[in-house]
């Protein structure tokens, strides 16, 4: 019994060491404003919070509920010097691995939100 109960532990943890957790990434982002259930299962508005969508590659779980991306992982994104932190929340599945959406507050603290895309820096960090 013991032995079960640790392989999900180690499981999880094996999913959330491939996070790459510091490695700093050149990108891009755009930003979201839709409400309703993010991919962790909670509910996001991204018109009102501070949240990042990441790209599907970065997912490992086939139930994103239940990925490591869930849980005490943010994203550090940097643009013209100006740098926040912004808690994984969702997934954005039409985005490629460098790319990040995010929360129309979260953009428009980096930068105009007219100007729709920008790139940028940003990497993985624990919350």
């Amino acid at each position: 019994m013991a032995a079960a109960m640790a392989l999900p532990l180690l499981a999880q943890g094996t999913a959330h060491a491939d996070i790459p957790f510091g490695q700093t990434m050149n990108g891009n982002a755009t930003y979201y404003n839709d409400a309703g259930y993010g991919a962790c299962g909670t509910q996001v508005n991204a018109a009102t919070e501070m949240l990042v969508a990441v790209p599907a590659a970065y997912w490992t779980t086939a139930n994103p509920n239940n990925d490591p991306l869930c849980t005490g992982v943010s994203v550090e994104v940097t643009y013209n010097g100006r740098t926040i932190k912004v808690p994984v929340k969702d997934k954005c599945p039409s985005c490629s691995s460098t790319h990040i959406d995010l929360s129309y507050p979260a953009f428009a603290q980096l930068a105009d939100p007219n100007l729709g895309n920008i790139p940028l820096t940003w990497k993985f960090v624990r919350s």
